[in-house]
């Protein structure tokens, strides 16, 4: 595999857990998405993200879920949404996303390493 990544340079990846706490629908996406705010704890706050993860969840059963996202990258414009983290999950053959998660609760803005 070529581009190894340094230890150090996996260590500027701010990989942290948060808690969704709204999903809004995102029809000027190019892609079917949704809109989600996102709860990582007093540290960093919420952040925003658009995520591609129609496929296999619907709004009603993301609320209250926690995922893992990438906090640290500089925003990025999709459409008029401002994206603030990048939510991490598996991409499936059809570009289905399971997203990464927590099996067991726990606090919000948790490092992960």
């Amino acid at each position: 595999m070529e581009n190894n990544l340094s230890w150090s340079d996996f260590e500027k990846v701010d990989i942290r857990i948060g808690t969704i706490i709204e999903v809004n629908d995102f029809p000027e996406a190019k892609k079917p998405a949704y809109q989600l705010s996102i709860d990582f704890g007093n540290e960093i706050g919420i952040k925003k993200s658009s995520a591609q993860i129609t496929k296999r969840y619907e709004k009603k059963n993301l609320i209250g879920k926690q995922i893992v996202a990438v906090v640290n990258f500089p925003k990025k414009q999709i459409g008029n949404f401002m994206s603030e983290c990048l939510v991490l999950g598996s991409v499936g053959v059809d570009n289905d996303i399971v997203l990464l998660s927590s099996d067991l609760k726990v606090e919000n803005g948790l490092r992960i390493g």
